[in-house]
């Protein structure tokens, strides 16, 4: 089986890169990998989702939108992510929905804050599969 992601350690910051056979599964990947940073995703249930529909000027600007979109998400209603079904991508335009829950402290250890996703050694190849190279700013 091909790994969904890794982790890119980086001087100030962290960053991942995330791996699928198309670019919709590795934008998933990207986010689930995001997602690992913050919490150990077997501690999340898919009890909830929201539902996701962006655009911007070019892929890697929708990218960072993308990430940041599950970021606000995590900030303002406290929703942790572990499953991303991206149902429509182009250069342009994202559909997609996130399943999780809420915060529980009870179940849920938080390892790391992620302040935002940075365009810094931002990449997005597309040659045997997709692969996406992010970092975060913590």
């Amino acid at each position: 089986m091909k790994r969904e992601f890794e982790i890119l350690n980086h001087t100030a910051d962290v960053g991942i890169i995330a791996h699928g056979s198309n670019l919709n599964e590795a934008f998933a990947n990207a986010a689930k990998g995001m997602f690992s940073l913050i919490t150990e995703l077997d501690d999340v249930e898919e009890s909830e989702y929201r539902d996701t529909e962006l655009t911007a000027p070019d892929q890697e600007s929708l990218l960072v939108e993308w990430l940041n979109e599950l970021i606000y998400l995590f900030d303002v209603e406290n929703m942790l992510f572990k499953r991303f079904d991206i149902t429509q991508l182009s250069n342009t335009h994202l559909k997609a929905r996130s399943y999780g829950h809420k915060v529980d402290s009870s179940k849920h250890k938080l390892k790391m804050g992620i302040k935002a996703v940075t365009y810094h050694m931002l990449k997005i190849e597309k040659s045997d599969g997709c692969r996406v190279q992010v970092l975060f700013d913590i």
